[in-house]
């Protein structure tokens, strides 16, 4: 039997309604890059998980033990699915040659009459591969056995750190990847270790030679966009503390360079992002991805956020979402908030839905399960889940007539109930699904009655159960009409 608590529900940490940053709070996720297709943005990021030292203590991220790449995608840019880990590198890894997997880009491009996706990814700061897949959300396999771009690769000889990729499929098909980074000694105005390269028809091989990019103060992450037709090469300014050079980049921000070629010469311009420091007061590096979504330009980047409100800012970042605007051929300085941006359309209930989506949470965490009622044979299901916790949708279109009834697949633990509410968590309730407890683990679906949903509301599903125990696994949701 449910139990009162004295906090009727667990509260949100790192991002509070009706914030849009961070974009998850149940998870980290840093260096993002976006993909566009099909309707939905996919940001493929790097998987910063909290270490420990032999105290218990949370250390500074060391960034060594990194190997999987998180992913989550919208369709109106402030509902977020996570679709789980990829595990790229490492003795389970797709690429086991490699031992990190860090800063990770994605491309789409169809070859041979069928839609295929590229997966790039630094392996630490030695050399870049690649993993391939015909879904943007995997699975993924390493078509080369090897590194795509290494120490011996024509042109990247004087690049201190062979990471940070970016990839352009331009309009005629031909593509290229943009790399590299760090600052050789005594050469912090002009460290020329910025470069770009041809990649071959397949995506999966280069080209040629790299070619320097002459990027003031340059320091990491790649970025590339074509609008109309001027290419815009962005990156990360280094963090150099003596006297800079008048219109260079400041320390930490981003900065960005056009050409009419996309592998140059370049023209530098100016910054057009702050450090993190200066809007939420916390630093670190700055990482970036520019991609464009409905007719707008959004810049996704991380901050360390959701650290800072745990407690916890040791180098464990978050990806957030702002709006870019470009205007005669210039890139207006953007301005990073906890606002985030406009959601760009109403969520549908009546689809079927990861449980692992949400515009807010508060307390529970994400798992890929095996799970026999997905023809993938997994979920990513929502995990951890206590007596309070909860998960939200901003902007949930019932319609007029509005919604009859609720259902969802559970994998039950101790048991316990969904509450599903109106506009807060303690807000109207409009339902309840109870969950039986169980003692044999198997994927159950459950249905119950609904009333009032009807309109456009933010939705509330409440986790309510025994005190201390784990009350269930969720898998997906769906309302009828």
């Amino acid at each position: 039997m449910t139990q009162a608590n004295p906090t009727p529900f667990t509260t949100a940490v790192g991002k509070i309604p009706p914030a849009g940053n961070p974009l998850v709070a149940h998870k980290f996720g840093a260096d993002p890059y976006a993909l566009v297709f099909d309707g939905r943005v996919y940001l493929y990021m790097t998987n910063d998980v909290l270490e420990y030292d032999a105290d218990g203590n949370v250390k500074d991220n060391t960034y060594g033990n990194i190997n999987k790449i998180g992913v989550i995608s919208s369709d109106d840019l402030m509902n977020w699915t996570d679709h789980g880990n990829i595990v790229a590198a490492g003795p389970e890894g797709a690429a086991q040659w490699a031992t990190q997997s860090w800063a990770p880009a994605a491309a789409h491009k169809v070859i041979d009459g069928k839609d295929r996706f590229f997966l790039y990814f630094a392996n630490n700061a030695s050399g870049i591969g690649v993993l391939t897949s015909d879904s943007p959300t995997g699975p993924w396999v390493d078509p080369l056995g090897e590194a795509l771009i290494l120490r011996s690769t024509p042109g990247v000889e004087e690049v201190t750190w062979l990471f940070d990729p970016a990839v352009l499929v331009d309009d005629d098909g031909s593509a290229y990847i943009y790399f590299g980074g760090g600052v050789p000694k005594g050469k912090d105005e002009w460290p020329d270790t910025a470069r770009v390269m041809r990649l071959g028809d397949d995506m999966i091989s280069v080209v040629g030679e790299a070619v320097p990019i002459p990027a003031p103060y340059m320091f990491e992450d790649a970025g590339i966009n074509k609008v109309g037709g001027t290419y815009y090469y962005t990156y990360c300014s280094n963090f150099f503390t003596g006297e800079r050079t008048a219109g260079s980049p400041p320390a930490g921000e981003i900065a960005y360079m056009t050409s009419d070629n996309p592998m140059g010469p370049w023209t530098y311009h100016g910054s057009i992002l702050k450090n993190p420091e200066h809007f939420f007061g916390v630093g670190g590096n700055n990482h970036h991805a520019i991609f464009a979504f409905r007719d707008a330009w959004y810049i996704a980047y991380h901050a360390q956020t959701l650290s800072k409100a745990l407690g916890v800012s040791n180098g464990y970042r978050s990806t957030h979402l702002n709006q870019v605007v470009f205007r005669d051929g210039a890139i207006l300085e953007i301005r990073a908030d906890y606002d985030g941006v406009g959601q760009v359309k109403d969520f549908d209930p009546y689809v079927r839905t990861a449980a692992a989506t949400m515009a807010w949470s508060a307390g529970v965490t994400a798992a890929t399960l095996v799970s026999n009622e997905d023809p993938s044979g997994s979920v990513v299901a929502l995990t951890d889940i206590d007596h309070g916790d909860w998960i939200a949708l901003s902007r949930v279109n019932f319609g007029e007539a509005g919604a009859s009834s609720f259902q969802a697949s559970y994998l039950a633990e101790a048991g316990g109930a969904i509450e599903l509410r109106l506009d807060q968590a303690d807000g109207e309730l409009i339902g309840t699904l109870r969950v039986p407890s169980a003692s044999e683990a198997a994927w159950t679906e459950a249905k119950t009655q609904v009333a009032g949903a009807q309109g456009v509301r933010d939705l509330y599903l409440v986790f309510k159960g025994e005190p201390g125990a784990k009350l269930f696994k969720l898998g997906y949701w769906q309302f009828g009409e």
